[in-house]
């Protein structure tokens, strides 16, 4: 099997060039959702954590926007999936055909191969066809007749869905809500920025978005994500939540330890990304529902008492405010 090396390049810590340009990007994907600057940084410390990303909403409020935005605003490599049902997996990932002239067969790459990969109403697609993301999300890599082929770096998935609607769609497994390390939930924009919309429809488009970073730009960010301190204070406090959502009275799956290490990962994105050397806990309160919400699954009777969609986010917020936060 091929060795991928740890890092592409050495790490370039806090590099003032570098981070200033990280604001350019926040205000180019801004450019295209208005009103929603929480969404799109925490879309960006997904990227800089090497993540992947669910955005999940009802229809209309930006989620396929959002996601084209953030990869034009990356010079690098893009592709969209309209997934469905008839999807098959080498219709992600590519197949193995025979070629007469060289009379040996050939590997024709699939949409994968990209740097970044809109997986658009992922759920509208089968089981089978969702489960040939996982290889691709966990290891940067896909399995083909045996032999593994390398993904591009960066790469990201950035997958949409409706929670809203339910005819036709297959719910994702909890073993692939894990792979993506942050949900996100966009919401209606408020009054003045949906005017501001109405007033700019040609310009509050991912099409208006240019590239302000490359992809070796974001590969070195990525390098220097591992660079921000945490304090052991800051990782008790990290490790106290997920030992509470492992014992909740509401919750029948806690979080794993993928999602402890995202956590982890994403509190040093956002620090990067504020221009700090060192998180501090504000981090962990602001990341820990969107990061650990999609990991806990919600007992039965709880689920049908109160028949909302957000409830392990509001029980990780619940957790929250139960837990001690270091001095």
């Amino acid at each position: 099997m091929p060795q991928r090396e740890t890092m592409l390049v050495p790490p370039v810590p806090f590099a003032p060039q570098l981070l200033s340009r990280l604001g350019e990007l926040d205000r180019a994907v801004q450019s295209a959702i208005r009103g929603k600057p929480e969404v799109v940084r925490l879309s960006l410390v997904c990227l800089l954590a090497r993540g992947h990303l669910l955005i999940e909403d009802v229809p209309g409020v930006g989620k396929t926007t959002l996601a084209q935005s953030l990869a034009r605003a990356v010079a690098c490599g893009f592709h969209r999936l309209q997934f469905t049902s008839d999807m098959l997996p080498s219709d992600v990932l590519g197949v193995t055909i025979y070629n007469a002239h060289s009379e040996a067969f050939e590997f024709k790459p699939g949409p994968v191969f990209t740097n970044f990969l809109l997986a658009d109403e992922i759920n509208r697609t089968t089981p089978k066809t969702q489960s040939a993301l996982l290889e691709a999300m966990n290891e940067s890599q896909v399995t083909i007749d045996g032999r593994p082929h390398l993904l591009p770096r960066p790469f990201m998935v950035i997958a949409t869905q409706n929670p809203v609607e339910h005819h036709g769609t297959y719910p994702l497994p909890e073993s692939q809500m894990d792979r993506f390390l942050m949900r996100l939930r966009i919401g209606y924009p408020d009054s003045a920025s949906e005017r501001e919309i109405l007033r700019n429809i040609e310009m509050a488009t991912a099409d208006s978005v240019r590239p302000v970073l490359s992809g070796d730009d974001i590969v070195r960010l990525q390098a220097s994500v591992q660079r921000v301190a945490v304090e052991e204070s800051l990782v008790d406090y990290m490790l106290a939540i997920v030992e509470k959502t492992r014992a909740h009275e509401s919750l029948t799956l806690g979080v794993s330890p993928r999602g402890s290490q995202a956590l982890f990962r994403a509190v040093q994105a956002l620090a990067l990304l504020e221009g700090r050397e060192y998180a501090i806990p504000d981090d962990v309160k602001r990341l820990a529902a969107p990061v650990f919400g999609h990991r806990v699954m919600v007992n039965t009777r709880t689920a049908l008492a109160q028949r909302r969609s957000d409830l392990g986010d509001r029980i990780i917020e619940e957790i929250l405010n139960q837990t001690d936060v270091p001095l």
